[in-house]
Formats: structure tokens, sequence, C-alpha cells
């Protein structure tokens, strides 16, 4: 008994047990971990304009309704390309001495995972336009508008970069929107979240829990059916909308469009897979076709059906001629 009336030895001990413990319990897994797990080859880190936008996604809570983890199991598989691995997060470094920096692998999905956004939406305008009012672009969503990273100005510099927003949602503004530095940084954070490429040789562990999937309608090159609405949703519909109808002032109409109906193959292919630039009318569109990585078939998939929806019944076109005019104009997807 005389060891728990000495307050030196008891606390001594305690003080020891703890010390030990944490050497056992965090240090040495966490010094294991780092030498087991380190970023892919073909990881590329933070930008500084990335790395401010992740203080700013921090600084505005989107950790609460966004994850970024790609789960093992086939419903995640619409976030990400494989199931996320430690590999994944192996890159994130302390913001500083004294601070560690959060993963942001999230524990809710009130909102879609945000692994590898920067691939499935790298429009710079959309995701402007998306974080001024979200239902501008996306009619049922609950995410809330920060209009405090925006600024209205009567005049525009020649730096600034100004935001496509319809009317319907402009509440009167009669000026013009222009996204502050937090907005653009935390755009190029977005844009930045995209699952790096395993090597070659490495395969990627599969989705559990397949359900049994029926393919559509458009195209055959290598036997296997592609559903061109299903690839438009995925690559298109986001700014285009499902309806076709576009976003007056942002986005423009594919139903009726003059360049879907009409027989410029080439534009049209050109535009997928290159992007195009249509201010002052409407918003710059990235160059979806490389930055998804389309083939020559999906891309035909997803024309066929612009060409055939939506009230437009124009003639559809076949693989060959699209791949034809890829590869004759380089328009190949990046690697």
């Amino acid at each position: 008994m005389e060891f728990f009336d000495n307050h030196k030895a008891l606390f001594g001990t305690a003080f020891g047990m703890f010390v030990g413990l944490t050497i056992i319990v965090a240090i040495i897994p966490a010094i294991n971990n780092q030498k087991n797990n380190a970023p892919l080859p073909t990881a590329v880190p933070l930008s500084d304009e990335a790395v401010l936008g992740k203080q700013v996604y921090i600084a505005n809570g989107c950790v609460a309704c966004h994850t970024q983890q790609v789960r093992n199991i086939d419903m995640d598989k619409m976030w990400g390309d494989r199931p996320g691995i430690p590999a994944d997060y192996a890159g994130i470094k302390r913001t500083d001495f004294w601070r560690n920096t959060a993963t942001l692998m999230g524990t809710e999905r009130t909102g879609p995972d945000l692994t590898n956004i920067g691939k499935r939406q790298p429009s710079v305008a959309w995701h402007l336009t998306h974080l001024y009012q979200p239902r501008a672009v996306v009619d049922r969503s609950i995410m809330p508008a920060y209009p405090w990273l925006f600024e209205i100005k009567d005049v525009i510099a020649e730096s600034d970069v100004e935001v496509s927003v319809p009317e319907a949602y402009r509440q009167g503004l009669n000026g013009k929107i222009v996204a502050r530095k937090e907005a653009l940084q935390l755009v190029a954070y977005l844009q930045s979240l995209k699952q790096p490429l395993l090597p070659v040789e490495i395969q990627p562990l599969d989705f559990l829990y397949k359900k049994e999937k029926i393919e559509k309608n458009v195209i055959d090159a290598i036997g296997v059916k592609l559903d061109g609405k299903a690839l438009y949703v995925t690559n298109c519909a986001a700014c285009h909308q499902t309806n076709g109808e576009g976003l007056p002032g942002a986005f423009p109409p594919l139903k009726g469009s003059s360049i879907i109906n009409g027989d410029n193959l080439d534009v049209i292919v050109s535009i997928i897979m290159q992007g195009y630039d249509a201010r002052p009318e409407f918003a710059v569109m990235n160059a979806v076709g490389q930055d998804n990585n389309l083939t020559p078939e999906e891309v035909t998939a997803i024309i066929n059906f612009e060409k055939t929806n939506w009230g437009n019944k124009a003639k559809t076109v076949s693989v060959e001629d699209v791949k034809k005019i890829i590869e004759s104009n380089n328009l190949t997807s990046k690697k």
C-alpha cells in the first residue's frame, strides 16, 4: 500500500505506462505504415492553389456531407475506377510541425463521394456555378449555396473569372458575378481529386456484391453494346441536363441544336474531345472526351443518343467514322 501513498511513484508509473502504450499502440504502427505504404508512382502532389483550396474545403465544412473513400462494394463503383487503397492517402503530409492534416475521408454521404470528382467533373465553369447556386445545375440538390465565395462587380478586370449563372438564379443582380480567390482555390482542390492510375502490372481489386447489369442499345465495336444514355448522364448531363435543354446563360441546349442535328460530324467529335469556348453567351466547355478518356465507341454512343432524343431526329453515325476523325485530327484521349 506504500506505493499508492507515494504520489511521485504513482503518477510516475502512470505516466510511464502512458508513454509506453503510446509508443506501442500509436507511434510504432504509424512508422510501419509509413514504411509499408507510399504514394503511387502516378500520384500528382497538390499544387499550391490546391493546398489552399483544401483549407477552404475544411473551413466550409464540406467533409460533413462528402466522403473521399471508394469502398470495395459494387454500389461505390460510380464514385471511382477502383476501390480505394492505403496508397491513395500515403502522400498526405502534415500542415506544419504542430498540426496534422486531415485525410478528409469522411463518414457520411449526404452528397456524392468526391474521390474522383476531378475526373468525373473537370469543368471549372460547372464547379463555380455549382458553388454559387447548386440548384442551378442540379435541380433537386440540397447542398447549401456559398455566395460569400463570390462578389458582384459592375466592371470586371482582365484577371477576373466571371461565373455563368442562369437568370432565374441571379436574384435580380445587375452586376457580374466574379469568383473570389477562395472559390478558385477550392475548385483547384476539387479538380485535383483524381484516383491515380495503378501500375500496368497490378490489377485493381474487384468490386464486391456486383449486380447483374443489362447493357443497352447503341454501338458495337468489340462485341459489347454500350448504353448511350448512361454515358451521356455520366459525362454530359451535369451541364446540358438530362432533358437536353441546358441552362440559359450557362450551358447550351442540345435539344434542337443545329450542331447535333447537322451533318458536320467533325465539329461534334472535336467539341466532345477538345471542348469549346462559347463565351460570352455560354461558359467554356472542358475537353470531356480527353479528360474522361472516352473511347471512339463511347463517343459514338453519346453522339447517337443526342441525335435521337429530345425530339432530335438526326441520322446516326458509325464508330468507324468517329474513329477516323479522332485519329486523323489527333484527338486521342489523355494518358
